[in-house]
């Protein structure tokens, strides 16, 4: 199955945060943190959103810095996806 964003949403896979700390301590699943860093999938193709011009800025492959509670969660094919709006990506990872 392949999923199309609409509008100004983008769908983005996120990468797995470490688990363990800097000083070598395993963290349990539930003590690690959402990461928030995250591969582009899919882009929407933008044009009008809520009357507003809005032109798209990532691009399929592109890693992202996201907003920590950001979009919504789906699973597809037994592999999770997030998708959000383009505004809820803070930054580009270069």
């Amino acid at each position: 199955m392949n999923i199309k964003p609409l509008g100004d949403r983008v769908v983005i896979k996120k990468m797995e945060a470490e688990e363990t700390t800097k000083s070598g301590i395993v963290l349990p699943g539930s003590a690690k943190e959402k990461p928030q860093v995250a591969e582009v999938v899919a882009v929407g193709p933008g044009g009008l959103v809520d009357g507003k011009e809005v032109k798209m800025e990532v691009k399929v492959g592109d890693k992202v810095i996201i907003s920590k509670y950001a979009g919504t969660d789906v699973k597809v094919d037994e592999e999770e996806y997030t998708i959000l709006r383009q505004s809820d990506i803070l930054a580009k990872v270069e």
